[in-house]
């Protein structure tokens, strides 16, 4: 009993922590800017950490849907976490036929609705330390806190985790979470 008390204690405080991010306030993702009256593809374009996903949302033919009323989540990658990919991947990920592809990689890092992180922490606590988002390309990704620093976490289906970086990157048509890692739908 006394782990579960002290669990729940550990959820509840990552949830605290989760809803202490101002969101009022403009977020600076890649030395620039993020601004809320601006949509998902604007503001991710102005970021110098972003340029591999622009690139695959621009080779995809999701940009259009991305600029869209939404609401979206986006799980963003950085051009850091496309390099941990093995070396070719992105570059094959980018040629016409594996369009489908791309497309599937891409949509599994975005959910249909917006999330913030007090709303992921809720959700997290209420599913008892994780929470399942369904994403528009059919994946499901798992939120969960990390106990020893109260990180976001997100996993894909293959058990790959992703942290949030940036949580809360307000968007017109929804929000932006940097993440440190691609996640993949299942093998």
């Amino acid at each position: 009993m006394r782990k579960s008390t002290l669990k729940l204690g550990a959820l509840l405080a990552a949830g605290i922590a989760l809803a202490m991010p101002a969101i009022a306030q403009n977020r600076i993702v890649g030395g620039a800017e993020m601004f809320p009256n601006r949509n998902i593809v604007e503001n991710a374009m102005n970021s110098a950490d972003h340029t591999t996903l622009v690139a695959a949302v621009q080779a995809a033919g999701l940009a259009e849907t991305l600029t869209g009323p939404g609401p979206f989540t986006v799980f963003a990658p950085t051009d850091a976490a496309f390099a941990k990919l093995p070396a070719g991947t992105v570059e094959d990920l980018l040629k016409p036929e594996n369009l489908s592809t791309l497309q599937t990689i891409l949509t599994c890092h975005v959910v249909p609705t917006e999330a913030f992180s007090p709303a992921l922490g809720r959700k997290i606590m209420q599913g008892g330390g994780s929470a399942e988002l369904q994403t528009v390309g059919g994946c499901t990704l798992t939120a969960s806190i990390r106990d020893t620093d109260n990180a976001l976490l997100i996993s894909d289906e293959n058990g790959t985790t992703a942290v949030v970086n940036i949580p809360d990157v307000d968007q017109s048509n929804g929000v932006i979470h940097v993440i440190d890692t691609v996640l993949l739908p299942a093998s």
